[in-house]
């Protein structure tokens, strides 16, 4: 089992988010997501440029167990994707706070979600 970074937050859901600098944000999938999953062979990510709304498929992430659609936590604009994790999808199992799978950018007013930090994210996996 992977600690869980304190350099991010978390998202109900399983994701991570970390803010970079400009605003942006790189998204990827908590350890206890990888694990649910089980053996990841396939991931589908938009393409850059892409805008999105809160609640619209951001990825697909398909293990040999089951097919799990990321929402976008936000409104924004995909500016970057990650094509270690199309390319070798497994990655994701081995080192899932290393390989990010987006970095999105927030529309300007955006609303946030309610964010994690790293131990109320735990707290959340133990109740």
């Amino acid at each position: 089992m992977n600690p869980t970074p304190h350099d991010r937050f978390y998202l109900p859901t399983h994701q991570w988010l970390r803010r970079e600098d400009g605003g942006a944000f790189t998204l990827g999938i908590t350890d206890h997501a990888q694990r649910e999953l089980g053996d990841i062979v396939y991931v589908q990510l938009p393409e850059p440029g892409q805008h999105l709304e809160a609640g619209d498929v951001l990825a697909v992430v398909e293990s040999v167990k089951v097919a799990s659609e990321i929402l976008c936590p936000f409104p924004a604009t995909v500016v970057a994707v990650n094509e270690e994790a199309r390319e070798r999808p497994e990655r994701l199992n081995e080192a899932p706070y290393e390989v990010w799978l987006v970095q999105l950018l927030p529309d300007d007013g955006a609303s946030m979600p309610a964010l994690l930090d790293a131990r109320s994210y735990d707290e959340l996996l133990c109740a």
